[in-house]
């Protein structure tokens, strides 16, 4: 047998694989996409509306952080609970209370490192009132503006098939009933990582944050609930979890850079990161883990013939 056609025989066996590989995924939708070109090297039903639980957080901490850069807003700035913020609330695992006060940048982390409900909504509560005379549509309830702004934002990325109605992705009772998909999710999850602040926090495997309550400090050490944070290059992002959603998860993963040397002074820099998003899987860190392995084999054939990118499959 000559070695060019071993090579011909390796490559095809070794895409078979990889496509045998493919079909064990049990989640009901996922894609695998390269961060820097929006390439996608594989997906399934990701253009599919379904529940995304908390990956919804993602845009409420873009929402903020927007605002924040955009009209100078604090950061450091403090927010009291409302009660309206414990409605339909099953778990406060933090333990806040109506009427505590938190800086802005310690309810993002409690929303984002341990996806608390009563953080993302008090986020949209106290930033919608920000918004309100800065925003088109800004009137109404200021939760109701923040979440406009969610949709304004979904808008602009192109995440046609998106509809958020709260702050942190509940969807239990409610009407009408958010949606998202894989893709939708995917790119969301790309503008997010693109932002320095927001790669801060959710590359946190703990963090300790403070309120007061009735002019007594209180503390809690949030733990992260991505169990692959620092597994295989993972650098973030979120879970997601609801009856409807079922288990949900985005990742953001790096590998040392590419670095291609053009002459003796000079040389190109590829970044190269993965993005994933799975929905609806039984076992979402385990599934997480296959689909990292194979994202970066994918990546590395990618890479071995040129970086290609198809426009028909690109974010």
């Amino acid at each position: 047998m000559t070695l060019s056609r071993r090579i011909i025989i390796t490559v095809l066996v070794l895409l078979l694989s990889l496509a045998s590989g493919a079909g064990v995924f049990a989640a009901q939708a996922y894609i695998i996409v390269d961060s820097k070109t929006g390439f996608v090297f594989q997906e399934r039903e990701s253009k599919q509306k379904r529940q995304v639980g908390s990956l919804t957080k993602v845009a409420t901490a873009m929402v903020v952080l927007d605002w924040s850069e955009r009209h100078s807003g604090d950061l450091g700035e403090m927010a009291t609970i409302p009660p309206d913020a414990f409605v339909g609330v099953s778990e406060n695992n933090i333990g806040f209370q109506p009427g505590d006060t938190i800086t802005l940048r310690d309810l993002l982390y409690a929303a984002l490192v341990q996806s608390d409900n009563i953080a993302a909504y008090t986020l949209a509560n106290h930033v919608g009132q920000k918004l309100q005379g800065i925003v088109p549509a800004g009137g109404g309830a200021p939760v109701a503006t923040f979440v406009g702004q969610m949709n304004a934002l979904a808008k602009t990325l192109r995440m046609e098939r998106t509809r958020f109605v709260n702050p942190h992705g509940s969807d239990a009772n409610v009407k009408p009933v958010p949606y998202s998909t894989a893709m939708d999710m995917a790119r969301l999850t790309r503008y997010a990582m693109n932002k320095a602040g927001f790669r801060f926090y959710v590359s946190q495997k703990d963090r300790q944050i403070s309120f007061n309550r009735a002019g007594k400090a209180q503390s809690y050490m949030l733990r992260n609930t991505n169990e692959l944070l620092g597994v295989n290059g993972v650098e973030g992002v979120k879970t997601g979890r609801t009856a409807r959603a079922g288990d949900c998860l985005s990742l953001s993963a790096q590998r040392q850079a590419e670095v291609i040397k053009n002459g003796p002074t000079n040389a190109t820099v590829i970044p190269r990161h993965l993005i994933i998003v799975l929905l609806g899987s039984p076992n979402r860190f385990e599934e997480g883990r296959q689909m990292l392995d194979l994202g970066w084999k994918l990546y590395e054939q990618w890479a071995a013939t040129g970086r290609v990118v198809d426009p028909n499959k690109a974010l």
